[in-house]
């Protein structure tokens, strides 16, 4: 299933093959992302193990149709719809094999932090999504931010993002997305947490 957006935008969701271009255009969005190369500082570490991060943190979307993808692999918005989750043990397990043991006490404290601010009641989540870099500049972070918005709008239902990157802030306050806290541990970035209300819908 594709959507035109504007005159020359595309939106189709990410099946099949379409998943590892997914994938790739995420990880080199997420190249120079504070937290992810907190997590794997060394880029030999990073292009190796980062791409299961993906799958196992935001990999769900494939299963539920709500993975995205612009303009022929331009971007991508890995969306989990209300009460589907990451892969926590899994995402657990592959941390403790790759991250550096020296590390992975500040690098869980972190991510228990983040994930005990999750909304209590069904939500979408937005664990990640990214431009190509040689592509950014160009809205196509925009353009998948409000295609999935609509859902959240059309099923009352809000929608919740963390951030590292202090740059992507003023972008999702532009849709609506409000600052609820900001964690930060021991020598961690700080992490930007998001809520969006959902709005009216206009018939």
């Amino acid at each position: 299933m594709s959507e035109k957006i504007g005159l020359t935008t595309t939106i189709k969701s990410a099946k099949g093959c379409d998943q590892e271009q997914a994938v790739a255009v995420i990880m080199l969005a997420f190249a120079t992302d504070p937290m992810a190369r907190w997590i794997y500082p060394d880029p030999h570490q990073y292009l190796r193990h980062f791409p299961d991060v993906i799958r196992l943190f935001a990999g769900n979307a494939f299963e539920h149709g709500t993975g995205y993808m612009v303009d022929d692999f331009s971007g991508a918005a890995l969306w989990l719809p209300p009460n589907v989750h990451p892969r926590e043990p899994e995402t657990t397990k592959l941390l403790q094999q790759t991250v550096p043991k020296e590390n992975q006490k500040d690098v869980f404290a972190v991510l228990e932090a983040m994930g005990s601010h999750h909304p209590s009641e069904p939500h979408w989540y937005l664990p990640m999504i990214g431009v190509d870099p040689m592509q950014q500049g160009k809205g196509y972070g925009s353009v998948l931010i409000q295609h999935s918005l609509v859902a959240c709008d059309r099923e009352n239902k809000r929608a919740y993002l963390e951030t590292s990157n202090p740059r992507n802030v003023p972008l999702y306050e532009r849709y609506g997305f409000e600052l609820l806290e900001t964690i930060q541990v021991g020598p961690s970035p700080p992490v930007f947490l998001m809520l969006r209300q959902p709005r009216a819908v206009i018939e």
